[in-house]
């Protein structure tokens, strides 16, 4: 379950709200940025001649929760630039420096601190924008804004130098972007790019202070931001990043469970490099042999029990994130975690004027295949080679909207899937937007696996399409969407584990905003209908939800939704099911951060096709001990109740453990242990069903990072199963360790 929420782990809720009559930059014109005067040391200390010549931009307004009110704090961002780099500075005066929220972490994990930075519209389009962040004690977070598919990504990773420090009145930061490390405009002369220079500012409640008013009957984002000018003559130089990697890994495993010893198998080095060229200050190419994609971060466990579709797991391998916004798209046609294991690859991604380009190309030794339908999904692995590519391509229209195609394709041993298409965002007026997308696709799987996993045979192909209008202004937000997806549509490059529907949706929602000395900061109420039918005109599901969201002080915030929903499952109607989906979070102390995931009511049993009731409660705990210590506790809690009693009782418990030695060197602990209890006598098929399943996942990792490419880790991890025959016993375990080194020229 997910659920809009008020504090935020990412700046994108902050960056969307708090918003004034005209975009900043129709207001004024664009204020001067000059060349240093001297060079500049990013260590925290404003010394340098340059800075008193750099351009001086206030933060004078508070956009959230006040409306444009007056910035209770004093704030300055500080520009200039070198032939190199881009400088940026902040002098954040503080009147209870004490207060201030700030400590060691990993790159991207302290937006609950007080933290400073840019977001920086380098090729003027109001599309797209480069974000850098830094708390206080020099911590780095850094994403890509895409404005068109209103996205915001942290996964996306940049090589650039900060620094922090506290003092008696307030902190200073500063940052140092290399101009490799952007994408601009070709010219030899000024150019003109939007900012927007930002502080959050966390006590009873989290403020968001801005050198920019915005305007919340405005749904663009980057469209108000102020314009600065300067940089003549900058280049990203030869722009050319070479990183090797050395990695050695040892699995033992016990061949049979409990029986056998673990065995102690043999050690595998394996080098690879990758190569990243900027060709121009707008196309970057890059081409990678024998990379290494180990999972390094362990992704967050996740219960699969009464789950109708596979779930979604995010990429997080730098190679696939570099660019990774142009291949977005309102349906999830590119999913790059289906490249699973790659002998080698080439991407090349980009901007020109009003063109966006992307394309990659990649040999993956093993092939995934998502097989879906309109009431589950199913997945195999197999072990043969397929040739899988990308082509995408927008181009800019008027002044905030796009048009895009899109073509995918793999192919392998008798096997082949290949999708293209169009989509494109309209933006009527301020308020109004309209997305659209249609593909068609063309699929042929091998003879064996089509009869296996009950699928066409021969070559099969079919469209899907979608269209969404939405209104958002101050008050009133309006929406509708409709999607149609035919049963034999495939999208094997992507994620879309569900076809053979059509689905039309249409909400309300009014927000009332706080004011002064309220309660709350925000208030809204709204309700939405949507219905589901497979392609013969079957309803699959009927739904009507009203729902509230309340944001107040402490950055707390509830969400509450009340649900009435037809289902029908396996050729069987369930109707009049109700049940309330709830979310709470508060940080009550500036250390601690908590919340409450849940649903309680009616629900379907989709292993035994009855009717039942579920509880589902996913409590978070997160704890900062001191600067460098933060302890993060997850439990996830299903239990389904049907006609015969309790059909199962799922629990699944997340410890994470990290401790921050200073900016660059991290020990991390993550502990994973999953306990389901099932009463098999309530199962239509019970000699197939498991009562009792247990799993243990633990991984220790030291990681020592110089930068996102330069980085040392080593590491442990291992994984136990029981069941009601078998105590938990230790299946496997791991050894690794990974070298990586970024020479940039």
């Amino acid at each position: 379950m997910s659920y809009p929420s008020a504090s935020l782990s990412l700046p994108a809720i902050f960056l969307s709200a708090g918003l004034v009559a005209l975009p900043a930059s129709a207001q004024t014109p664009a204020k001067k940025v000059a060349e240093a005067t001297s060079e500049i040391r990013v260590d925290g200390i404003l010394d340098e001649p340059a800075w008193d010549d750099a351009l001086v931009i206030p933060l004078v307004y508070e956009t959230r929760p006040a409306e444009n009110g007056a910035a209770p704090v004093e704030t300055q961002c500080l520009i200039t630039y070198s032939k190199e780099r881009l400088y940026v500075a902040f002098r954040a005066l503080d009147p209870e420096p004490e207060r201030i929220r700030a400590r060691l972490g990993d790159r991207d994990t302290v937006f609950s601190d007080d933290f400073v930075g840019i977001a920086i519209d380098t090729l003027n389009d109001e599309r797209r924008a480069f974000e850098f962040f830094v708390n206080p004690l020099g911590v780095q977070m850094d994403l890509f804004m895409d404005d068109v598919n209103g996205r915001e990504d942290s996964s996306w990773d940049a090589i650039w130098d900060s620094a922090g420090k506290i003092g008696d009145e307030g902190y200073i930061v500063e940052i140092a972007v290399p101009f490799s490390s952007l994408r601009f405009p070709r010219t030899d002369g000024p150019q003109t790019w939007g900012i927007d220079a930002l502080r959050f500012y966390p006590r009873k409640d989290r403020l968001r202070l801005s050198n920019n008013p915005q305007d919340r009957d405005i749904s663009c984002y980057l469209c108000q931001l102020e314009k600065i000018e300067g940089f003549e003559g900058v280049t990203p130089g030869r722009n050319l990043e070479i990183t090797p990697t050395v990695t050695g890994s040892r699995l033992d495993e016990r061949e049979d469970l409990p029986d056998s010893n673990l065995e102690e198998g043999s050690t595998d080095t394996d080098a690879g490099i990758t190569v990243k060229w900027g060709m121009t200050p707008n196309l970057t190419l890059s081409g990678t042999v024998n990379p290494d994609f180990s999972q390094v971060e362990a992704d967050v466990a996740r219960l699969d029990v009464n789950e109708q579709f596979a779930l979604f797991f995010p990429e997080r391998r730098p190679f696939f994130l570099e660019g990774a916004d142009i291949f977005n798209s309102p349906f999830n046609a590119v999913f790059t975690r289906n490249v699973a294991d790659p002998a080698w690859g080439g991407k090349l991604t980009g901007k020109e004027g009003k063109h966006g380009l992307g394309l990659f190309v990649a040999q993956d030794e093993i092939t995934n295949l998502l097989f879906p339908g309109s009431q589950g999904s199913d997945s195999t692995s197999l072990d043969f080679e397929t040739t899988d590519g990308v082509l995408r391509y927008r181009r800019d229209l008027g002044k905030t909207s796009a048009l895009g195609v899109l073509a995918t394709s793999r192919e392998g041993s008798g096997y082949s899937n290949h999708v293209v298409g169009a989509d494109g965002l309209i933006r009527f007026t301020e308020s109004d937007s309209l997305r659209f997308q249609v593909l068609t696709s063309e699929t042929e799987y091998p003879l064996d696996v089509a009869t296996e996993f009950d699928q066409p045979r021969g070559s099969f192909s079919d469209t899907a399409y979608q269209i969404r209008y939405d209104h958002n202004t101050r008050n009133w937000s309006a929406y509708a969407r409709y999607e149609d997806v035919g049963k034999d549509f495939r999208a094997d490059m992507g994620f879309m584990p569900r076809v053979d529907y059509s689905f039309a949706l249409a909400g309300l929602r009014r927000t009332w905003w706080g004011e002064g000395e309220d309660w709350y900061n925000r208030f809204s109420l709204g309700g939405d209908y949507d219905i589901t039918e497979d392609q013969s005109g079957q309803t699959l599901e009927e739904e009507a939800e009203v729902f509230l969201n309340l944001g107040m002080a402490r950055e707390s915030f509830l969400f509450l939704g009340a649900t009435h929903k037809d289902i029908f499952f396996d050729g069987e109607s369930f109707d009049g099911l109700s049940y309330l989906n709830f979310f709470y979070e508060i940080r009550p102390f500036a250390n601690l951060y908590v919340n409450l995931d849940g649903r309680i009511g009616d629900a379907v049993d989709f292993a035994n096709t009855q009717p039942a009731e579920i509880l589902e409660l996913e409590p978070f705990v997160r704890y900062d001990l001191g600067d460098h210590l933060r302890l993060t506790l997850r439990h996830d809690y299903r239990e389904l109740e049907v006609a015969g009693g309790t059909l199962f009782e799922a629990n699944l418990s997340q410890l994470r453990i990290n401790y921050q030695l200073n900016l660059r060197t991290r020990l991390r602990a993550v502990f994973q242990y999953t306990d389901i209890v099932r009463n098999v006598e309530l199962y239509d098929n019970p000699e197939d069903i498991e009562p009792l399943t247990e799993r243990l996942f633990t991984q220790l990792l030291f990681s020592y990072k110089v930068n996102p490419q330069t980085v040392l880790f080593v590491g442990y991890s291992d994984s136990s199963l029981g069941d009601r025959s078998v105590d938990l016993t230790r299946e496997n375990r791991t050894f690794f360790l990974k070298v990586g080194y970024a020479w940039v020229v």
